[in-house]
């Protein structure tokens, strides 16, 4: 179908009959939504209402890019992540659902505290950092995030001040650029994918970016240095807490037991998988 109506461009209910033929419904609605720049509820009242020629063009090309694979997070060029929205782009890792669970661990553990201070290390598009700057505001939380890529903390910086959060951006490879600082909370969602896995060449992982998810043989390398550098940057009593793959959460408290953390554990997320590990900072 090119167009109805003698060759016009199409009304919003051809144009998502076309769009449904090659791709799933949902994603055909939300890429209509960003060609025609409009609401979910004006799809729904005016499915009559004609699109222009250029957004006929717009939207097919966007139908095509999705048919192809490519995220739909990138081709709208954002993401819902704890209720907000974080601009995204292939320079990072798109949000997922499950992440929410670490942001959820540190506010539970800070409780009532009056202040706390974070570091997100490897914080892609910001999504953990600036959600825990956010929430934490109220008590004069003090947020660190980290990470190698110029192109991630420029989109990064960009979330968080159209969010509105204070937060503070280091450019480096996990700790070297924070010197001897420390904190009472170091959370992570680092790359943790086997590099053979076969889910790298399926879906939209074809096109996130490849060091935010492959990490060794084992994908445990990143784990590694982020657990054999906690203790030198977290307070005593501090804890540290990692997002890690479906079967890996005995291999990561292994390696929190072996670096002499305590109070070692692993939390699941909605789906009941184990999703975060962690440990607290033996006291000094």
């Amino acid at each position: 179908m090119q167009a109805d109506r003698c060759g016009a461009a199409p009304t919003i209910a051809e144009a998502l009959r076309f769009a449904r033929e090659r791709i799933e419904s949902v994603d055909a609605r939300a890429l209509l939504r960003m060609a025609l720049n409009c609401s979910a509820s004006r799809l729904a009242a005016h499915p009559e209402a004609a699109l222009n020629e250029a957004q006929w063009h717009a939207y097919q090309s966007l139908v095509r890019r999705r048919g192809k694979g490519e995220p739909v997070a990138y081709l709208v060029g954002s993401r819902e992540f704890y209720g907000r929205s974080f601009k995204v782009t292939p320079a990072v890792l798109i949000p997922r659902p499950e992440t929410e669970l670490l942001v959820e661990l540190v506010l539970g553990m800070i409780g009532a505290k009056e202040r706390a201070t974070v570091l997100d290390l490897g914080t892609g598009s910001g999504a953990i950092g600036i959600t825990l700057a956010l929430e934490l505001a109220s008590k004069n939380g003090v947020v660190s995030a980290v990470d190698v890529s110029p192109d991630a903390l420029d989109v990064a910086r960009h979330n968080a001040a159209v969010l509105g959060a204070n937060i503070g951006f280091f450019l480096g490879s996990w700790y070297r650029p924070l010197g001897e600082r420390q904190f009472e909370y170091i959370v992570s969602n680092p790359p943790y994918v086997r590099a053979d896995d076969h889910h790298l060449c399926e879906g939209d992982l074809r096109f996130e970016p490849h060091g935010a998810l492959a990490a060794g043989a084992d994908g445990l390398d990143d784990l590694r240095q982020i657990v054999a550098g906690a203790a030198n940057h977290l307070q005593a009593g501090g804890w540290l807490l990692m997002e890690h793959g479906y079967d890996q959460a005995e291999d990561v408290r292994r390696l929190l037991q072996a670096s002499g953390f305590s109070e070692i554990g692993s939390w699941s997320d909605l789906a009941g998988i184990p999703r975060v590990s962690g440990g607290r900072r033996t006291s000094a």
